[in-house]
């Protein structure tokens, strides 16, 4: 069976990327937006991704950046990813991937079947799709809330571009999520914490080591 890829999202000191690290996780991800527990600045962002090892892949989260955020994020860190978490139409995604030369990756939130159209679309134009549990009308952040969807809407699903799950995974379903959707990549965020913005090294390690149980087998 092949590998799957974890990546760890909200990430705000040296100390998260070093646990990030230990665990074995693929990509780190670091977020810009005001409103999350989790936004970093610039200045913070840089230092965290300067402190990041070789092979880990530095994400940046944003959710509808205007060109002169991204050319200050861009230019200010180094950054093997973007993510996209906001309203980015399918034009808007293929204009900063033209622009930035970076992988994109667009999130696309889900909570229904009519939803995953937009899946589709989305891989046209980016890189990956992180499909995530669409957010209630009420909520103030994009992502990150801690909620799930029913992984039963993307079982077995085939997309054009690799796909990252999401929303409400944590140490004890992520084995679950993994066999129930066949998902070869996984996100986390709030899942490996211990306060909202706070990172558990030790739930981040039990979140890794859970994604490869023996015991997931791989969908036919």
């Amino acid at each position: 069976m092949a590998e799957i890829r974890v990546k760890i999202c909200g990430l705000r000191t040296v100390e998260d990327v070093a646990a990030v690290a230990a665990a074995g996780a693929a990509y780190a991800g670091f977020v810009f937006f005001p409103k999350s527990p989790r936004h970093l600045t610039i200045a913070q962002a840089r230092s965290l991704a300067l402190a990041a090892p070789v092979g880990l892949a530095k994400v940046a989260l944003v959710v509808d950046a205007d060109n002169a955020t991204l050319d200050e994020i861009t230019e200010a860190m180094p950054l093997d990813m973007l993510q996209l978490h906001g309203h980015e139409t399918p034009d808007r995604v293929a204009e900063i991937r033209a622009r930035y030369g970076l992988p994109v990756m667009k999130a696309v939130g889900v909570a229904d079947e009519g939803d995953l159209a937009a899946v589709l679309d989305y891989s046209l134009v980016a890189d990956q799709i992180l499909v995530d549990a669409k957010p209630p009308k009420s909520a103030v952040l994009p992502g990150g809330n801690g909620l799930s969807f029913d992984w039963r809407l993307v079982a077995q699903r085939r997309w054009l571009r690799p796909w990252m799950l999401a929303g409400g995974l944590t140490p004890a379903n992520v084995a679950e999520a993994i066999r129930l959707t066949n998902a070869r990549q996984v996100d986390v965020s709030s899942g490996v914490e211990s306060a909202p913005g706070v990172k558990d090294p030790a739930r981040i390690a039990q979140f890794v080591a859970a994604t490869a149980a023996p015991a997931i087998p791989r969908l036919r």
